[in-house]
C-alpha cells in the first residue's frame, strides 16, 4: 500500500480558521502524542474547519468520513470486490488512513451504528492496530496516524449516543459558536462582507440561538451566516438573503419564522 499517493489527501491551501481559545496548542499536544481526539459542538460551529486547519498546519494527510446510519464496518475498513478475474480487496478510508499515516476524521460519528463504531477501538489505545477479519490481516497503524471524531451533543438520545467505552478512549474539545465580535470578524474575513453588515447578521443569529429549546432544535449556525453574507456580497437584498439562508433552512414553524422575519426586518430597516 506504499504506492498510495499521500499528496492527494493533503490540505494544500490554508483553511481560514480563527481560534477561540487554546484549542490549536492543545490539539498539537494531542497529535505529538498520537492521542485520539473528540470534537463536540453544535451544527456549523467550525468543528470540521478546525480539523482541516490542523491537518494543514501539521502537514498531514486528512481522510474525512461523513458518517451515516447505513454505514457498516466494511464501509470503514474495506471489502472484497467481485471482478471478472476473481475478487480484489479494497481498503476502506479508515484502513487507508492507518496504512499511510493520515488523520482520519469521522464526522458526526453518532450517526453511525454502534456495532460499526466498535471497529475503531483497537486503534484508540496502546495497541494502535486494525484487524481486517475478512482478510485475515492485522494492520499496525503508521506512526503518524491519528483518529479524530466529532458529533453534536444536542442531538444525543438513547438511540444516538456514543457508548462510554468509546468516549473514554478520546481526549475532548467542546466547541460552540464564537462570541459576537469574533463571529463578525470571521464573517467579514470569510466572505469579504463589510463588518457593519456582518455584525447585523450575527445579531440575527443570536436572536435565533436564544430560541433554542423554545421552538428551535438548533440556532443559526456560523455556516449559515456565511451563506447569507455570501448572498449579500453578491448583491442579494439583505432581508431576502437572510430569509433564504438563515430562516427557511432551520424551521418550518410559522410562528418561529414570523418571529425571525420580524427580527430581520428590524435589523435591516
Amino acid at each position: 500500500m506504499s504506492s498510495i499517493d499521500k499528496e492527494q489527501y493533503k490540505v494544500h491551501k490554508e483553511p481560514y480558521y480563527q481560534a477561540q481559545g487554546n484549542e490549536v496548542t492543545l490539539y498539537e499536544a494531542a497529535y505529538r502524542n498520537r492521542l485520539p481526539v473528540m470534537v463536540k459542538g453544535p451544527t456549523g460551529c467550525g468543528k470540521s474547519r478546525f480539523v482541516e486547519y490542523m491537518a494543514w498546519k501539521l502537514g498531514k494527510p486528512l481522510i474525512t468520513v461523513a458518517c451515516n446510519e447505513d454505514m457498516t464496518a466494511s464501509d470503514l475498513v474495506g471489502r472484497y470486490l467481485l471482478e471478472a478475474n476473481g475478487t480484489r480487496w479494497l481498503d476502506g478510508p479508515l484502513t487507508t488512513a492507518a496504512r499511510i499515516g493520515a488523520i482520519c476524521y469521522l464526522d458526526e460519528i453518532v450517526e453511525a451504528r454502534q456495532d460499526t463504531t466498535v471497529v475503531i477501538h483497537p486503534l484508540t489505545d496502546h495497541r494502535r492496530v486494525l484487524p481486517l477479519d475478512k482478510k485475515g490481516e492485522l494492520i499496525e497503524a503508521h506512526p503518524d496516524f491519528q483518529l479524530v471524531i466529532s458529533y453534536n451533543p444536542g442531538y444525543q438520545s438513547l438511540m444516538k449516543d456514543l457508548k462510554q467505552s468509546t468516549k473514554q478512549r478520546f481526549t475532548g474539545f467542546d466547541f460552540d459558536y464564537p462570541d459576537a465580535e469574533l463571529e463578525t470578524t470571521i464573517l467579514a474575513r470569510e466572505t469579504g462582507l463589510d463588518e457593519a453588515a456582518a455584525s447585523q447578521l450575527v445579531k440575527i443569529a443570536h436572536t435565533a440561538r436564544n430560541l433554542k429549546g423554545h421552538g428551535l432544535d438548533e440556532g443559526i449556525s456560523t455556516r449559515l451566516l456565511v451563506y447569507a453574507a455570501t448572498l449579500i456580497k453578491d448583491g442579494v437584498e439583505p432581508r431576502d438573503a437572510c430569509r433564504m439562508a438563515l430562516v427557511r433552512p432551520i424551521t418550518d414553524d410559522a410562528d418561529i419564522r414570523e418571529t425571525l422575519d420580524h427580527a430581520i426586518d428590524a435589523t435591516f430597516a
